[in-house]
């Protein structure tokens, strides 16, 4: 089973055989095509991302002490984002997530090529499968 830093360092170096941004947004986007597409009755305002100009849907379970998470978006490019963070945070245990660094996206310099609205959106993305973790956590922490 592939930890957070290892999935990060092939992330990364996946994206250095791309030359150009707009090769490297094709990839993510080719990235958010690999994500199931989430049923209907999943999208709801509940799983709804705040803080995302488009609409991105994140729900999460609980599965043999690690975190699943599916994931959709109605824009490619958010959808592209969401699907790196999934890549590297799906089946991972929740306090993997809390305690590992994420230095992904510095590594492949995405922050400098996100317009403002969608740092802002990414980091809501972050924010919402970290908060999802630390709630299984926490209930592990007060099961045992």
């Amino acid at each position: 089973m592939s930890t957070i830093p290892t999935i990060q360092d092939s992330l990364v170096q996946d994206f250095s055989f791309l030359e150009d941004w707009e090769d490297k947004y094709a990839f993510l986007i080719d990235l958010g095509k690999e994500l199931q597409p989430l049923p209907a009755a999943v999208k709801t305002e509940e799983n709804l991302i705040r803080g995302c100009q488009s609409k991105v849907w994140l729900t999460a379970a609980m599965e043999n002490g690690r975190v699943q998470f599916a994931a959709d978006s109605d824009a490619f490019i958010s959808k592209g984002m969401v699907a790196l963070l999934v890549k590297v945070y799906h089946n991972q245990k929740p306090e993997d997530i809390l305690h590992e660094k994420l230095d992904l996206l510095e590594r492949i310099g995405l922050h400098e090529h996100l317009s403002p609205n969608r740092s802002n959106g990414l980091a809501s993305m972050l924010k919402q499968l970290r908060n999802f973790a630390l709630v299984f956590h926490t209930q592990n922490q007060l099961a045992s």
